[in-house]
């Protein structure tokens, strides 16, 4: 049976409409998977010397920050791991046995990237351990022990994503616990060292992970399988239409017309507001950079100044036209210029950047240099970013089903791989332009370059809509057939 469920995700995958730029994303994604799996091989093998190196117990030092690793590790398949997805209605009115179709979903997330890169860190360093001469059961029982709390964190990640309440409570804690640590108020290593080291030198202590593994599996197992059923889990909820008039934007004429779709789809839809609430979270991201006690590079400044005023073009931004995948067939046939409905686009993206960037003025508290970057990253986001963001979306063919929110298998991201990957050419070219002006006389000047490049974009833009109007209208039937497709 499990093989037959192979054979229609492997028909699936080609017979996409979107077959092509869903193989050059895989093929890009195989080099990034090469590359972070080189990485974590490397740290594997030389973490044991390298620890030594700086006169530190290595399985002591190890032990002791894991737990930063595996929160870490959460964090990232929620913002990251895809859910597993499956057409499965058709299979319901077929004999195909519900704990079947449960178990081959979850076997899916079992053999992802990110569960198995995680190999090539411990396996490695499992096996220093025992060349250099630790207790080799000790050291498989301490290695059976991680490996179960990342298949823990893999569950997690499912019901965190399907538990909005639960996802609440866990950033909540998160949050709490590093701002302690940072003020050094609370250190959670005091209290996670002695577990982690109990799971080396006592040996029954690992099959409390072990048993917290099995009862995630069959926690999620019943939860996915709950929703199993035509006339409950999968159906469409109705919800009571509350009725919005937002007359005031009709002065704006087919501009305005099209800005109250946008406004109400983002008020009434549950993953589009999720979209919204993870743009606010971008406002931090400066932190990192613009905090005194930062090493990162000065030309990574611009970078975070992108960031922190383009959470709503990159969160948002990067689903245009997906948000309208349900109705965009119908939208077609209504002699709607491209030009207008992108230039709705445009501005909603333009004055969710306005709006972040006026929240980041506390960003003066750093001084008047580190709001300046954010300003001109606003602005190189406005010429430069919102157009590429909308030059993208004629190729991302990526329907998005807004009655889906709290569906079996169902994927509620406002944030993946693809996205990730649409936006690195967004920050080479800013990146490029603050550094030469930096190298030629100082970084005012690299300022004044991302800023004028956003400024020469913005001048242009009717040139530039100009061509990403034939692109769409070029790619029209393509985006059709692709947002028909269900599965």
């Amino acid at each position: 049976m499990f093989a037959k469920f192979i054979y229609l995700e492997w028909k699936s995958f080609t017979r996409s409409a979107s077959f092509a730029s869903n193989l050059a994303l895989k093929i890009l994604m195989g080099f990034l998977v090469l590359y972070f799996t080189l990485v974590f091989l490397a740290l594997g093998v030389g973490a044991f010397y390298i620890l030594r190196e700086m006169k530190l117990d290595p399985l002591v030092a190890i032990n002791k920050f894991l737990i930063y690793y595996f929160v870490m590790d959460l964090v990232v398949r929620l913002l990251l791991q895809a859910i597993p997805v499956m057409n499965i209605r058709p299979f319901l009115t077929m004999p195909f046995k519900r704990p079947t179709i449960v178990h081959f979903s979850l076997g899916k997330t079992a053999l992802s990237f990110f569960n198995l890169v995680h190999a090539f860190f411990f396996l490695p360093f499992c096996a220093v351990l025992i060349y250099e001469g630790y207790d080799m059961l000790s050291v498989l029982l301490w290695g059976t022990a991680l490996f179960s709390l990342v298949f823990c964190n893999n569950f997690l990640n499912i019901l965190l994503n399907n538990k909005d309440n639960l996802l609440g409570i866990f950033i909540t804690v998160v949050l709490i616990l590093a701002g302690c640590q940072y003020y050094k108020l609370f250190d959670i290593t005091l209290y996670s060292y002695p577990f982690f080291e109990g799971l080396f030198k006592t040996k029954w202590v690992f099959t409390l992970p072990v048993s917290v593994m099995i009862g995630l599996y069959y926690w999620t197992y019943n939860f996915l399988k709950g929703d199993l059923y035509l006339d409950a889990g999968l159906t469409v909820k109705n919800d009571i239409a509350k009725t919005e008039q937002l007359t005031w934007l009709n002065q704006f004429g087919t501009l305005g017309t099209f800005l109250k779709n946008d406004i109400k789809l983002i008020k009434r839809n549950k993953r589009s507001k999720t979209t919204v609430g993870l743009s606010i979270l971008f406002l931090f991201y400066g932190l990192i950079f613009f905090n005194s006690n930062s090493h990162q590079p000065p030309v990574m400044q611009i970078f975070a100044g992108i960031f922190v005023s383009g959470g709503f073009l990159f969160t948002f931004g990067q689903f245009v036209p997906s948000w309208d995948s349900s109705y965009y067939q119908l939208m077609m046939t209504q002699n709607v210029p491209y030009k207008g409905y992108l230039n709705s686009k445009w501005w909603l993206i333009v004055i969710g950047t306005i709006v972040s960037t006026i929240l980041a003025s506390f960003y003066l508290y750093f001084g008047w240099q580190v709001y300046l970057t954010i300003v001109a990253g606003a602005i190189y986001n406005i010429g430069v970013n919102s157009h590429l963001v909308l030059l993208g979306g004629a190729f991302t063919k990526t329907p998005i089903d807004l009655s889906m929110s709290k569906g079996a298998f169902g994927d509620k991201k406002a944030f993946n791989v693809n996205t990730m990957l649409l936006s690195i050419p967004k920050l080479v070219l800013p990146l490029l332009l603050y550094w030469l002006g930096s190298y030629i006389m100082n970084p005012k000047l690299g300022l004044a370059f991302v800023a004028l490049a956003g400024v020469f974009g913005f001048m242009f833009r009717n040139t530039v809509f100009l061509i990403i109007e034939k692109i769409y209208k070029k790619e029209k039937y393509a985006t059709i057939a692709a947002y028909k497709q269900k599965g």
